[in-house]
């Protein structure tokens, strides 16, 4: 474990002070889209809780909606249900609030605790895989664990 990018290894000290014994994978290919990871890890799309970063247009919070790989967020369902409207957030805004580079951001440690909305459809599944810092780590998790982790609210946060 001691190769890891900087970027995985702070994820990985993150998981280790959770101690449920995760481990970050880093892999020579892209993990940066869904369709990327999935290939890489040999899941499904939908076993891919990507982390999409918003701003809430009236306070500047930021907002994390962690979401299957599948879906579309839904982001006037996502304003309705934190009670603002949201933006989408520019790349300088996710470095600056979670920590790390879009692409990589993980459900965890960010800089700024953001308010965090889990995609309903992620607790039907066994297994999940979510970012781990970098573009190409990733690291592996239950629904459950995912809600505990974050702190996330369940809800239906897909389009469609």
């Amino acid at each position: 474990m001691t190769d890891l990018s900087p970027s995985a290894r702070r994820v990985q000290d993150l998981l280790d002070r959770i101690g449920l014994g995760h481990r970050v994978v880093e892999h020579e290919g892209s993990t940066r889209t869904s369709e990327d990871a999935a290939n890489a890890v040999g899941c499904t799309v939908a076993e891919i809780a990507k982390s999409l970063i918003f701003r809430g247009k009236d306070s500047g919070r930021p907002v994390l909606v962690v979401a299957s790989g599948a879906n579309r967020v839904d982001e006037k369902a996502v304003g309705r249900l934190i009670g603002e409207k949201i933006e989408r957030a520019d790349p300088d805004f996710v470095r600056d609030s979670t920590g790390f580079a879009i692409g990589g951001v993980p459900p965890i440690g960010h800089a700024v605790p953001p308010l965090v909305l889990v995609d309903a459809d992620l607790m039907a599944l066994d297994r999940i895989w979510a970012a781990a810092g970098t573009p190409n780590a990733v690291f592996q998790l239950t629904p459950a664990q995912l809600v505990s982790m974050t702190g996330g609210r369940v809800e239906v946060v897909r389009k469609g």
